[in-house]
């Protein structure tokens, strides 16, 4: 008999901010802020909610749960389960600590892996000069 371990969705942190486990509602992909700023502008409107983290500096992307099986893009790294992620309190949109680049505007928190990983790319490939 296998039972799956009990993982809560959420604790609370210091400063508001909560403690979310990625791959209960959402994945996550963590990207360095250099890129992620480029990446961000080729995704233009279609990026959905964005926290950016000053002090690693990194930005993270909230994607379908289950949808970075198989995320490979040089640079990043893919949050599935049994990682989590600091997710600030809806009001804060600057720092210092975790914040909202992009807040979830009329509930849309998600980006379109496929989306997101073409703009990376892109950025990526920008920053090697190809």
């Amino acid at each position: 008999m296998h039972t799956k371990a009990y993982r809560p969705p959420a604790l609370p942190t210091i400063g508001g901010c909560e403690l979310r486990a990625a791959g209960v509602d959402w994945d996550a992909v963590r990207v360095p802020r250099r890129i992620g700023i480029h990446a961000l502008a080729f995704l233009g409107n279609r990026s959905g909610a964005v926290i950016e983290d000053p002090c690693e500096p990194v930005v993270y992307w909230f994607v379908r749960e289950g949808s970075t099986t198989g995320w490979d893009v040089p640079e990043t790294r893919p949050l599935g389960v049994t990682q989590h992620l600091v997710v600030p309190p809806p009001h804060r949109v600057e720092g210092p600590g975790p914040h909202w680049r992009i807040r979830p505007a009329d509930g849309r928190l998600i980006t379109d892996v496929r989306a997101l990983r073409t703009a990376v790319e892109a950025a990526v490939a920008q920053f090697a000069g190809l």
